[in-house]
């Protein structure tokens, strides 16, 4: 019965964490920018690896941004792409693409932002994927924002863009619960916690922490690696911005293994989280749902445990529910709720399953196989 004392002790620090995520939500005010004019010239970097399929919308999205077209720069840079990305870029105005050389590295994602950074005439840079839509008044509620609170570094929302597929309904009610997390996490300076399809950050910031220099041959991490730096040099001036003209929404994986793989990705830069609040966390959910898959098997051995395990699953979602809830009517997103009990085994899965391979296994991505 030990394992029983054990899950419970762990579902007990994983309620008051979820608790305190919820209400340090629901205390964030919302932003709307103001209507002043602006000076803070911007430049929008997009790394791109064979992006044809999705890079047109983005593009037509940025064409058409409120903020004063002289006031901002997009520029693409072109990771080895093999088909028509490089062809669709050329055709956008006041568009510039820079093409990636063919070094021997393990982060290509964050080389070809430092060489958007590099080539950047901006004091604000502002990060998305190619695969990203932006709403039309995106870069100038990020720049109001940023003027006010003098900021150094901005995260801001991202959601995933759905259809009829379970797999896509997981991946965005999953998602929904991460950006909860970041908003509640960044707004109570309690850890670091970001994704790179929507940050914005100086110029002169990113260069004063040498950029990505001493993560960079970590595959992944270009956001929140990097985002740690930049709270250890500027101490109190991370914001998060809770907006929903600054939501970005990007593409789900289309399939299993895709989504795993990206999982197992995000999982992988875990390890070198040198700070104790994220590991601690991180830590805390990943043995609260290792300990569904221990009462499982110690119900072989004394059947009770199996009950013990239906009822915690019930738990854990009653825990999460009010959270979940915010987060969902927020992001207009409620009619996800109807399926969150029956994600949770899923979630408890893959969480076990990629968190476990994020340390100890391989991955691919873009095409390539990482270490």
């Amino acid at each position: 019965m030990i394992i029983l004392y054990i899950s419970l002790f762990l579902f007990a620090c994983y309620t008051i964490l979820i608790i305190y995520y919820w209400q340090s939500w629901i205390s964030i005010p919302e932003y709307h920018s103001n209507q002043k004019p602006h000076s803070t010239k911007v430049s929008v970097i997009i790394p791109a690896r064979n992006e044809e399929e999705n890079i047109l919308a983005l593009l037509q999205a940025l064409q058409i941004q409120t903020y004063p077209e002289d006031l901002f720069e997009i520029i693409v840079v072109n990771d080895h792409s093999d088909d028509n990305t490089s062809m669709i870029v050329k055709q956008f105005p006041r568009t510039i693409l820079i093409d990636l050389e063919d070094d021997p590295i393990n982060s290509y994602k964050k080389k070809a932002i430092e060489k958007g950074i590099l080539a950047a005439t901006g004091t604000l840079i502002i990060t998305t994927d190619a695969d990203c839509i932006p709403p039309i008044a995106w870069i100038e509620t990020i720049v109001s924002f940023y003027e006010e609170k003098k900021s150094a570094f901005i995260a801001a929302p991202v959601v995933f863009n759905i259809d009829a597929s379970l797999l896509e309904i997981f991946q965005a009610l999953d998602f929904l619960v991460l950006q909860g997390i970041t908003g509640a996490s960044v707004s109570k300076k309690f850890h670091s916690m970001c994704n790179g399809a929507n940050l914005a950050y100086e110029k002169e910031v990113f260069e004063k922490v040498n950029g990505f220099d001493g993560v960079d041959s970590i595959a992944s991490g270009d956001d929140m690696l990097l985002m740690h730096k930049v709270s250890v040099k500027f101490p109190g001036k991370i914001h998060y911005l809770k907006s929903r003209q600054a939501i970005v929404a990007t593409q789900p994986m289309k399939t299993l293994k895709k989504f795993f793989n990206q999982r197992i990705r995000w999982a992988s830069k875990a390890r070198f989280y040198n700070e104790k609040g994220v590991f601690g966390v991180l830590l805390l959910v990943y043995l609260f749902n290792l300990s569904f898959l221990a009462l499982l098997i110690a119900g072989f051995w004394s059947p009770v445990l199996w009950a013990c395990l239906l009822g915690l699953w019930i738990a854990k979602t009653v825990v999460e529910f009010p959270f979940l809830y915010s987060i969902t009517t927020y992001f207009n997103r409620r009619s996800l709720l109807k399926y969150f009990l029956f994600f949770q085994p899923f979630h408890i899965a893959y969480t076990i399953l990629a968190g476990w391979l994020g340390q100890f296994g391989k991955y691919e991505w873009k095409g390539r196989r990482v270490h």
